[in-house]
């Protein structure tokens, strides 16, 4: 049975101007979880991320550190939603300054967003994100073959949008799972003739002991 493992980024630039950019903390933890990929010994057959700079230099930063050569193919169905628009139209904004502050502005802004179903004012609807990263999901397990691996770099609400719905609990998954997962934090999904299932979430050895202070949320 092949597996499809998706890694969050490492550590965007939370507070700057440009928050897609990676932190240097964000490069080193790419770097750690591409060892810890290595170290596990796991091929990869399929390689894909989203189109976001944050996503694309985690996957060149770790990939180098795995010493993986497959192609990355860029597919912007593994995107984040846009957090400035949902937080501008449910919250009034979320200003990066306060990091307790921004969280508690930004959980309010997602609960209504996914309350607001197809109704609501952003550009993109909670039914159409969700609808959008399980196709990906969909798509990718569909091209694997027999015993293939696939490693997708993605970003927190992608995993909690599609680890809830792998669990029958989609929205409550974003809201839920969202929040806790941690800077290239790894999730594990099985891929076979049963169809994909969840296996592990937010899986992150590779940022404790030694590591630890390399550990992030944000």
């Amino acid at each position: 049975m092949g597996a499809i493992y998706l890694i969050r980024h490492g550590q965007a630039s939370f507070g700057a101007a440009d928050y897609d950019a990676l932190s240097p903390l964000g490069f080193e933890q790419s770097t750690v979880v591409g060892a810890e990929l290595k170290r596990r010994g796991v091929e990869f057959a399929q390689v894909r991320s989203g189109t976001l700079a944050r996503q694309r230099d985690t996957a060149a930063t770790a990939l180098k550190a795995l010493g993986c050569d497959v192609p990355v193919v860029e597919d912007e169905r593994w995107n984040e939603y846009d957090h400035v628009d949902i937080a501008r139209h449910h919250a009034g904004g979320a200003p990066q300054q306060d990091s307790r502050e921004y969280q508690r502005l930004l959980d309010a802004a997602l609960t209504a967003w996914v309350d607001s179903g197809d109704s609501g004012p952003c550009t993109e609807s909670w039914p159409v994100f969700l609808g959008r990263c399980t196709a990906a999901l969909a798509e990718l397990a569909g091209s694997l073959g027999k015993g293939e691996n696939g490693l997708v770099f993605t970003s927190g609400g992608v995993l909690g949008a599609v680890a809830g719905s792998l669990l029958g609990t989609p929205g409550p998954g974003l809201l839920k799972l969202n929040r806790v997962t941690v800077n290239t934090g790894i999730t594990k999904l099985t891929s076979g003739r049963g169809g994909v299932n969840l296996l592990s979430f937010n899986e992150h050895p590779h940022l404790e002991g030694e590591n630890a202070r390399l550990l992030s949320y944000r």
